[in-house]
């Protein structure tokens, strides 16, 4: 047996086949899969850049925040954020993505897979309209595959499970870590005040 599993059937040594397991890919939505996207206010989704390096980031929302559009074709705002536009930016170079949908208090989770493109488009734009706040743009996603994924990784973090809980004070304030890794010359206490009235003013 090899000691580096490099290859796909040198995966297969260690895990066996999944058999009637594949049969829970779907090629479209089904009600299920539109339900949960109703009622889920975050996702992490995760693109490749330019350079092949894998990204991931989090999008959240109101519940059902993304918008079902058809069978095929998911749409989900694009609201201020650090202007970094990694994920954007990746999907112009490289259109697959995949999305992991996460409804609170559920360890069942979603995933779509499929390819994305970013629209401005003003009847989209529209219809993510939030306190008169239109978003900065809209992704489109035509979905190529759909599946459950089961409860087992929820399960063994106990995500939703309050006792489990890690104390904020358990690290330093996201002011402190911003301080020391960009190595600013501020006061730790003045960013994490401009943060959460950055947080407050420009949500939408």
């Amino acid at each position: 047996m090899p000691a580096k599993l490099d290859t796909e059937e040198a995966l297969r040594t260690v895990y066996p086949d999944p058999g009637q397991t594949r049969g829970k890919v779907l090629p479209a939505l089904d009600p299920h899969a539109k339900t949960f996207i109703g009622l889920s206010p975050f996702l992490c989704i995760g693109t490749s850049r330019p350079d092949g390096l894998g990204d991931v980031s989090p999008r959240g929302g109101e519940q059902g925040f993304v918008h079902v559009l058809d069978d095929m074709h998911l749409a989900m705002p694009d609201r201020p954020g650090n202007n970094l536009i990694d994920t954007l930016s990746n999907i112009a170079h490289s259109p697959p993505v995949g999305l992991l949908f996460f409804v609170p208090g559920f360890e069942e989770m979603l995933r779509v897979n499929g390819v994305a493109e970013t629209t401005i488009d003003p009847e989209m734009m529209e219809r993510f309209v939030v306190d008169g706040k239109k978003p900065r743009s809209v992704m489109i996603v035509e979905v190529r595959e759909v599946f459950f994924h089961c409860t087992k990784a929820l399960k063994r973090s106990g995500l939703w499970n309050a006792s489990k809980h890690v104390p904020r004070e358990t690290m330093p304030t996201f002011g402190q870590i911003v301080r020391d890794q960009m190595k600013l010359p501020i006061p730790a206490d003045l960013i994490d005040t401009a943060l959460e009235d950055d947080a407050k003013k420009n949500l939408y």
